[in-house]
């Protein structure tokens, strides 16, 4: 067999990186400029029967706004979720309609609507474009522009009514958290991957699919890398080894019965968005010091660098995070400290805002522990 090319079409928001903090940023609206492409509202009209039509009367893509809501609780990394007893789980989301604005203001609708939850700032990700891909409300597939977002809020609430959860994002992506060493999973995914590698059509072809399976999965002498989360989905859905790739009849590589059973799916292309979401978190915590905005007003050094741990999936060597927090002059000693430790009490912190307006922070890598850590 033969492989397809990957199945996603995605725009990348290119313009400047902005620390993704309210210290800084308003939490007010703002008109979406996605690499240097507005989405034009003008453009657009409603006709009769309510659907949305350009200016030549066709019919026009819907757009689906999609959010990623993330908050660090009990060591985890979790994300909020609609469940219905049935169904898989899904993002907040919903269809911009002519009653909104602009992209943003449609997405905090609608979030607001479902889970009672209103955003401060949030981050557009990236637009997916695949035709035909997700199922309308009358069973045919639809032209459908999907565009998701990232939002941070400092605490997990846990008011679990109406269908409306928490979930460990390693709940859909297993292979991605290696706190205690690789998961198990991955050495069935480096088995299958490598039949799809040597099914290849001719030599250039099985060097590319070798190429891209080390990169995503850091095999051989090449490195895991822990912000390629989308990277290794991409994969995983191009060659069937996740379910929805046969749910959205995209004649992938792998049968049915061989995608893996690890790792939930979710509504439509939610498990892709979110992917996205991981991949643009995990690397942006290298360099921009968006994890204060899922912290406490308060906190240890040791409660920061269990949050970093469970956003890139890696445990840190304790001392070496330390002294990169300390020369980046992140933090400053609130003069108080934490009871009930256990153990010796711990120095409490917070973080410096002033740090977003002395200088640009530099990148850097995370200071990974040798071993399981």
């Amino acid at each position: 067999m033969t492989g397809h090319t990957p199945p996603t079409t995605a725009v990348e928001d290119t313009s400047p990186s902005e620390p993704l903090s309210s210290h800084s940023i308003p939490a007010q609206a703002r008109p979406a400029d996605h690499a240097g492409q507005k989405f034009d509202l003008a453009a657009h009209k409603v006709d009769h029967a309510g659907r949305e039509v350009d200016h030549a009367g066709r019919d026009a893509p819907e757009v689906d706004l999609s959010a990623v809501i993330v908050a660090v609780s009990h060591d985890a990394p979790r994300v909020l979720c609609v469940s219905r007893p049935g169904a898989t789980d899904a993002l907040p989301s919903g269809p911009l309609e002519a009653r909104h604005r602009t992209l943003e203001g449609g997405l905090r609708s609608w979030v607001e609507a479902q889970t009672g939850q209103t955003l401060g700032y949030v981050e557009q990700l990236y637009t997916f474009g695949d035709r035909n891909r997700l199922l309308g409300a009358d069973g045919a597939r639809a032209r459908v522009l999907s565009i998701g977002y990232l939002a941070l809020v400092r605490e997990a609430r846990h008011d679990e009514a109406g269908g409306v959860l928490w979930r460990d994002w390693y709940r859909y992506f297993p292979w991605e958290d290696h706190r205690a060493g690789p998961p198990k999973i991955l050495g069935r995914i480096e088995r299958v991957l490598k039949r799809w590698v040597a099914d290849a059509a001719g030599a250039a072809e099985k060097r590319a699919r070798e190429q891209r399976l080390r990169l995503a999965f850091g095999l051989r002498d090449i490195p895991w890398s822990d912000d390629r989360v989308l990277e290794r989905y991409e994969l995983l859905y191009q060659t069937g080894l996740v379910p929805e790739a046969h749910r959205d009849d995209q004649k992938p590589w792998a049968k049915p019965d061989e995608a893996l059973d690890s790792g939930e799916s979710m509504l439509a292309d939610h498990r892709r968005v979110l992917a996205t979401a991981i991949s643009r978190l995990r690397g942006k915590i290298k360099y921009r010091p968006v994890v204060f905005e899922l912290m406490p007003p308060q906190f240890s050094f040791l409660q920061l660098q269990r949050a970093v741990e469970a956003l890139a999936g890696l445990r840190l060597h304790k001392s070496n995070f330390r002294r990169l927090v300390e020369s980046q002059g992140l933090v400053e000693e609130t003069g108080e400290v934490a009871s009930g430790t256990g153990g010796r009490p711990a120095r409490l912190l917070r973080f410096r805002t002033d740090v977003l307006r002395e200088r640009p922070l530099p990148g850097g890598r995370l200071p990974v522990a040798r071993g399981k850590g």
